[in-house]
């Protein structure tokens, strides 16, 4: 059956406007907004996201975060994995469809893609017709936005098992490369009576419920563990619509070069509750990033600044006895993202004080200078450092995302730094604690436990969570 030349959305004119100016309009107003709550997109280049699917005036300022990404990212391809709300058979599916067409134009199918993905027997094909759904079709026009004249593959994953998901990933791997981004289409939480979901009641405590609800779906993608995603939404009866997406993007990742070090960012969240003030039927939306370790890590001239800036505080307070954060001579792209780091001094090769955040949503650049005045004055474990010490050398360590490890098997001595919660307790060690020490994975983790004054057999409670992270370290 041949695919019909052009398929007309009949989302224009219901889920976004139908006419190209006021839909132009609309797509201008959502980036900026997007861009004035969570700043400028940077540079970093990101192998796939998960992306909401609402109307446009609900979920698209979430969505603009991953586009406006798009947009720098310039990529020729974009796959776009979603599903049918009206169900399709078990399997994975590819459409029969030569290009779409919205009030912005045409959207080219990357036939030659198409093909490939048919060709290793892990797809199916069927009618535009059967499949047709916003899960994808809602992203064109923020897609035409972001990337004109870039071209599509559009995937329907329904219900797959294990098997089924690892061979579609294969395929999927075998398109990645430059020039070629995944998206999985997905909102989050549906909560209300109308969804048949609705584990906590309606009061002004539900939209804090609702974040919590979803940061735990959010660090389950952040495993880039399939099966720990699929078991984490079953175990809640999460309303997670896309989670067959969700898990193909993740199982396709980890079968790429990096796969063992991707790690996932959150862009943007928001719910329709906050633009409706109604929660009491409320959708979430998460805009995520997947990013390989690589992407992450500051470039020389970024990491000669943050040095600089480091030492250069470090120095005035030792001259002035002002504590003053010194900033970067100049704030580029890369260190105004928000991460986690730690600065750590030495004396004579000795520990003479180390404080990082774990986390950060300030740039880099800000937290930075901050972290080396407080190694130097808050460190519990010592003195402060007395203007008059001499000798004391320096050493940054920028964090990648912390990134939940639900096996502690595959845990990696000597790559992985250890961050452990439980019983109210935290504590982390950075990769590089392991230097010289000879410790197998165990010992590892077992100094980390004692770091966060736990017992080892922490690791037996179900509550307790081990996240691992990748760390820059520049010196």
């Amino acid at each position: 059956m041949a695919a019909p030349a052009v398929h007309q959305t009949p989302y224009a004119g219901s889920w976004y406007p139908g006419g190209r100016r006021e839909l132009e309009e609309l797509l201008e107003d959502l980036f900026a907004r997007s861009e004035e709550r969570t700043g400028p997109a940077e540079d970093a280049r990101a192998t796939g996201f998960v992306v909401p699917h609402a109307g446009l005036i609900y979920s698209g300022q979430t969505a603009a975060a991953v586009y406006r990404r798009l947009a720098r990212l310039r990529p020729e391809t974009v796959v776009i994995l979603g599903f049918a709300h009206r169900g399709a058979p078990p399997g994975v599916w590819l459409p029969e469809v030569e290009s779409y067409g919205t009030p912005l134009g045409e959207v080219a199918v990357d036939g030659e893609r198409i093909q490939r993905l048919a060709a290793s027997g892990a797809f199916r094909r069927a009618p535009e017709s059967r499949l047709c759904d916003h899960s994808i079709e809602i992203q064109l026009p923020l897609l035409q936005k972001a990337c004109p004249g870039a071209r599509v593959v559009p995937v329907y994953v329904a219900a797959v098992d294990g098997a089924s998901r690892r061979q579609a990933a294969d395929a999927l791997a075998g398109l990645a490369g430059p020039g070629a981004v995944f998206l999985a289409s997905s909102d989050f939480t549906h909560f209300g009576d109308s969804f048949g979901y609705k584990p906590f009641p309606v009061d002004s405590r539900t939209p804090m419920r609702l974040r919590l609800l979803d940061e735990e779906f959010i660090e389950a993608a952040g495993s880039v563990d399939p099966d720990f995603l699929i078991e984490t939404l079953r175990s809640q009866s999460a309303t997670v619509c896309g989670r067959e997406p969700i898990a193909l993007l993740l199982e396709m990742l980890r079968r790429l070069p990096e796969g063992d070090d991707y790690f996932q960012r959150t862009l943007d969240y928001m719910t329709s509750g906050d633009l409706t003030g109604d929660y009491s039927h409320c959708v979430t939306y998460a805009a995520l990033g997947y990013y390989p370790w690589s992407a992450l890590q500051l470039d020389e001239e970024d990491a000669r600044l943050l040095l600089e800036s480091a030492l250069a505080t470090l120095r005035h307070y030792q001259q002035t006895g002002e504590a003053k954060p010194v900033p970067p001579a100049r704030m580029t792209p890369a260190l105004r993202r928000g991460a986690g780091a730690f600065v750590t001094l030495h004396k004579n090769g000795a520990l003479r004080g180390c404080v990082g955040r774990v986390t950060a949503a300030e740039p880099l650049g800000q937290v930075v200078p901050e972290m080396t005045l407080a190694a130097a004055l808050e460190d519990t474990r010592f003195e402060p450092l007395s203007p008059e010490e001499r000798g004391i050398e320096l050493e940054i360590s920028v964090l990648s995302p912390m990134k939940r490890l639900p096996d502690r098997s595959r845990f990696r001595v000597g790559i992985d730094g250890g961050y452990l919660k439980a019983d109210g307790a935290s504590g982390l060690l950075l990769p590089q604690v392991a230097e010289g020490r000879n410790w197998t994975a165990g010992e590892f983790l077992s100094a980390l436990a004692r770091k966060a004054g736990l017992s080892p057999s922490v690791y037996a409670d179900p509550a307790t969570r081990l996240y691992i992270f990748r760390a820059q370290i520049i010196q």
